[in-house]
């Protein structure tokens, strides 16, 4: 390879038949003279191509075409030519220079196209010049023909994250292999699950139980997934109604004198809330719209007068994954278990009584809300909540969750405003998106961010060990077993 020509931070590389580089592949330039060397990555690939490169194929066609005698050729010029049509071009971004053996972001120089020598780096190479070591290895699969590749927990460890790519593309796969492997590093995770497709971590693809078999904890709201009003505590129940049920200030104000006046009495729950609603002295319209909550609240079966506490299982076990399965229950039972696990997560967090949280909002873009999302994005990480985003509608997540984003996972997108999306918002540039992410087979991302030290790297995921469920179901595959 040869250096061709640069345009702003790219380089265009002369590629024969030979030199191989796949979309995403690093390239190290060694300038012979000067001693120093360059990172680039190969972001898309096309043909050498020119009018007179095209002109000289045409003729050699029409000329095949219409004599039926080989031509003599002494001197070999056929197979030089069709070299040269063999030609391509990479086209490659400038990530990096290295001086004394780290990478650094000084490169306002130019490599000889001269002296120049031009070879595929490694990986190992690679995170030896980034740096790149750490102590929870999370292996993911592999990079380029055969490397393994690992990223690191305490990369996802305080971090905002988001796995996001077109249907099937394998996104839920990725993230089971994050959560069974955080899980195993002792770390607590909470996954908000909409397919109940989670549970399958607690087990081997061949029926055996998995290596977290009983660190998996499944939660099914208004059945093994009930509380107390006491262990939510005001706080959380105002969220829940205010964000969940859309419930007006002044129903809202009724609502707690009634809460602190049982609260008084030690009879707070839920017979006596509703009691209390149909006896109370108030607008009628005011007791109307607490009615109609009432009964959603009761109807949800999610309070009883004992029930779950993150505290106690999170004292029991090294490490755990609760699964909340939410996709038996309706859209609205499904705000209020979001809104009060938050709520109820981050008033534990605030008072010391947990460990930091590893949070897995799958299929995030059917319930979140700025209300509460926003503020356990921008403070509540500052207390342990680290969130993982898994979703195939990236312009339902704000602008300001984006704008805080650590780390991003993206599969497949053809979708042009999806890319445009990822594009303005992800932390590399819009060409490298655009032309990788769009060809990208099942099962491979593009990895952004802090967990790969700001270099987009390419991995091919590989198959998961615990028993993933989610596939799509199929009717005829179903008729022909």
């Amino acid at each position: 390879m040869k250096i061709l020509s640069k345009n702003g931070n790219e380089l265009l590389l002369l590629a024969m038949k030979d030199d191989s580089a796949a979309k995403g592949d690093y390239l190290l330039i060694e300038d012979g003279k000067s001693k120093r060397s360059m990172v680039v990555q190969v972001y898309d690939e096309e043909y050498l191509s020119s009018q007179a490169l095209i002109e000289d194929m045409v003729r050699e066609e029409v000329v095949n075409a219409s004599s039926v005698e080989n031509l003599h050729d002494p001197l070999n010029i056929g197979s030089l030519s069709r070299l040269v049509r063999d030609a391509r071009i990479f086209k490659a971004k400038i990530r990096a220079a290295i001086s004394e053996g780290r990478l650094t972001s000084d490169v306002t120089w130019l490599p000889s196209r001269v002296d120049s020598r031009i070879r595929r780096l490694r990986m190992k190479e690679l995170d030896s010049l980034l740096g790149r070591y750490g102590v929870f290895p999370i292996p993911l699969g592999r990079v380029g023909d055969s490397e393994e590749f690992e990223i690191y927990a305490e990369d996802l460890d305080g971090k905002l994250s988001i796995i996001t790519g077109k249907k099937e593309s394998g996104k839920s796969h990725l993230s089971k292999m994050l959560v069974k492997t955080l899980v195993q590093h002792g770390a607590f995770v909470v996954v908000f699950d909409l397919n109940n497709e989670y549970s399958g971590l607690g087990w081997n693809r061949n029926g055996t139980p998995s290596s977290i078999h009983r660190q998996v904890q499944i939660l099914e709201p208004g059945k093994t997934l009930r509380f107390s009003l006491d262990y939510c505590g005001k706080a959380a129940i105002s969220g829940m109604l205010k964000n969940a049920l859309d419930m007006p200030a002044a129903s809202l104000r009724e609502f707690f004198r009634i809460w602190d006046w049982l609260e008084n009495k030690q009879s707070l729950g839920i017979d006596a809330i509703g009691n209390a609603v149909n006896t109370w002295n108030i607008n009628e319209l005011v007791r109307d719209a607490l009615v109609s909550r009432y009964h959603v609240i009761q109807s949800s079966r999610l309070f009883a007068d004992s029930g779950f506490q993150f505290e106690e299982v999170m004292s029991a076990k090294n490490g755990c994954a609760m699964v909340i399965n939410m996709g038996d229950v309706s859209p609205t039972i499904r705000r209020m278990v979001v809104e009060l696990v938050l709520s109820k997560l981050v008033d534990l967090l605030e008072r010391k009584q947990i460990q930091p949280i590893f949070l897995f909002a799958e299929e995030a873009h059917l319930y979140i809300r700025d209300t509460y999302w926003e503020d356990i994005i921008t403070r509540m990480r500052h207390f342990g909540i680290y969130t993982t985003f898994i979703t195939n509608q990236p312009d339902a997540i704000s602008d300001g969750i984006y704008r805080q984003v650590d780390n991003i996972f993206l599969f497949n997108f053809t979708n042009d405003s999806d890319l445009d999306k990822i594009s303005k918002v992800s932390l590399a540039d819009n060409d490298t998106i655009r032309s990788i992410v769009r060809t990208l087979p099942q099962r491979q991302c593009l990895a952004i961010g802090k967990l790969v030290c700001d270099l987009p790297v390419v991995i091919k995921v590989a198959q998961a060990e615990v028993l993933t469920l989610g596939e799509t179901k199929k009717f005829f595959t179903n008729k022909k077993g």
